[in-house]
């Protein structure tokens, strides 16, 4: 355990000295929000890499691999890449024009004041259940480590909530003190450091498997036996068809009729329509409507570099999951092979492997990764949340005189204020995980932001696709017509009453029903989009 110790001590050390640098000469929002403008394209690629794989990707994903045994959550990339494009070279380009740093600084250009603050709240609150939810994935090695090293079988609820809340706080309180020294700055390049972390130990651990796998065969050995495990149906009886590892697409498609395949279209999470147009809409609402992930993109030096990064990222999206999916699958014939029975709970398979079975030193360095992608989600989640409350509320309803050093010290007891939250709603969801040993880690990260998304994203695209629709009340109305919808589909589902609509779809009948509403109305005041 002292070669782990000292890899993670030396990454908490580096992070630090980073936050520290990076805090230097800062004397304004943007030059704590956006870095003054001047981050490299490259970084900023890193930055969203590395906040996009959160410890909800980082267990979850090997999760599905060990689960599905193939590679079907990876047609989600197609979306993803179809989205950034998207936003890349259509969303960036008004944010830019008007020099925003809290994106719904457009929607009061486009629309009016009240629809800016009304999407402004929308995003505060969804961000907060949304990184908070994330956060407690990142106690889940913690816990284990816990029992682990005191030699108990498993904790008891009461200890498991407790070493969650101390967890959760640790990491909470690490994140914010380099947050709020460096910025964006700080966030970006440690950034960095997280993805390079992250990227050797991922790829460590896929080595260590493979040749533990091997034994004293040959690689063509190893891959039979690779292929024979995951194909075998009765080691899953959900499965009735063979597990080919490179099975990609599935088309959702029964042969049952019509409507059986409508139905199996919109029930069916991993499918090539979900991929199509369900994460589409996830990937345009999260990368073109979150503060989150455009803060990054503004900092760029231009537009072409902000779109350069998101493009690139969307390319590298879909090798990157394989890269984790196929690490969940050779976790599941590591297991088969050595004899072992993995944990009853879906959301412990990972994090168990790393702490009971990877020798020492990637064991640090996986953990080290772990941390740094919880930590890495959240420092920018953090800065998000600073900086919209900062430019939307407190300039621009409390203090619209503020100077730039009230408005520097205000955006930091932000960032405190909104760490306080996010170790709360993190508490909150570990206790529920606690209480429901059942709960997935992919569904709930992902499906969370469907509920609200939907309604921001049909309000952008409103102002983005029309010059004469849309106004200040017909927005607010379009936007809470878009949660109830979505909300009651759910509720709906969740009793019976219709087939239960799968998450990707959430954000697009979101994102319709609000901008068919929001069009129903016309605007007060025409305002074009630049390039229009």
């Amino acid at each position: 355990m002292q070669t782990d110790l000292f890899v993670i001590l030396a990454y908490f050390c580096a992070i630090f000295s980073i936050g520290l640098y990076a805090g230097r000469r800062q004397d304004s929002l943007e030059s704590y929000a956006l870095g003054s403008r001047s981050l490299p394209w490259w970084a900023i690629l890193a930055s969203i890499i590395a906040a996009e794989i959160s410890a909800a990707s980082f267990l979850g994903t090997p999760g599905e691999g060990f689960v599905l045994r193939n590679f079907t959550y990876v047609q989600l990339g197609i979306g993803t890449l179809l989205g950034r494009i998207i936003v890349g070279k259509f969303f960036l380009r008004p944010f830019y024009h008007y020099r925003v740093v809290s994106i719904y600084e457009y929607l009061e250009k486009r629309f009016g004041v009240l629809t800016r603050r009304f999407a402004s709240a929308v995003f505060l609150i969804s961000r907060v259940l949304a990184s908070g939810t994330r956060l407690f994935f990142a106690g889940i090695l913690l816990v284990i480590a816990y029992c682990f090293l005191t030699g108990s079988e498993s904790a008891s609820e009461h200890e498991t909530v407790l070493i969650y809340f101390a967890a959760l706080t640790f990491i909470t309180i690490v994140t914010t003190i380099y947050t709020t020294l460096g910025g964006l700055k700080a966030v970006v390049w440690t950034d960095v450091l997280q993805a390079c972390i992250l990227a050797v130990s991922v790829v460590s651990t896929i080595i260590f498997l493979f040749v533990s796998i091997m034994g004293d065969g040959s690689f063509r050995e190893a891959w039979n036996v690779i292929v024979a495990t995951i194909s075998d149906t009765s080691q899953n009886p959900c499965h009735h068809a063979p597990l080919l590892p490179w099975r990609i697409f599935d088309s959702g498609i029964t042969g049952e009729g019509f409507a059986a395949d409508i139905r199996s279209i919109l029930t069916g999470e991993y499918t090539i329509w979900s991929a199509i147009l369900g994460a589409t809409f996830i990937t345009m609402a999260t990368m073109g409507t979150d503060q989150d992930m455009v803060q990054r993109m503004l900092a760029a030096r231009s537009r072409s570099t902000g779109s350069r990064a998101v493009i690139i990222s969307g390319v590298l999206d879909m090798p990157i999951v394989m890269v984790f999916l196929a690490c969940g699958m050779l976790v599941f014939v590591f297991y088969q092979v050595q004899g072992i029975s993995p944990p009853a709970r879906a959301i412990e398979i990972f994090p168990s492997f790393i702490i009971h079975y990877l020798p020492a030193g990637l064991r640090g360095l996986l953990i080290a990764a772990l941390l740094a992608t919880a930590m890495g989600s959240l420092s920018t989640a953090l800065n998000a949340l600073a900086t919209t409350a900062t430019r939307d509320w407190y300039r621009g309803v409390w203090r619209p005189d503020a100077s730039e050093a009230q408005t520097l010290r205000a955006a930091r007891l932000f960032t405190v204020g909104f760490a306080l939250l996010l170790i709360l709603v993190g508490s909150a969801t570990a206790w529920y995980s606690v209480m429901d040993p059942t709960i997935r880690i992919l569904p709930i990260a992902l499906g969370i932001f469907g509920y609200t998304y939907g309604s921001l994203l049909g309000i952008f695209l409103l102002g983005m696709l029309t010059r004469r629709r849309g106004c200040d009340c017909g927005n607010i109305l379009a936007m809470i017509v878009g949660f109830v919808a979505v909300i009651t589909l759910e509720l709906l589902g969740r009793h019976g009453v219709i087939p239960p609509i799968a998450f990707p779809w959430r954000v697009t009948i979101g994102t319709i029903v609000t901008f068919c509403t929001g069009a129903a109305f016309a605007s007060h005041t025409c305002r074009s989009l630049p390039g229009k």
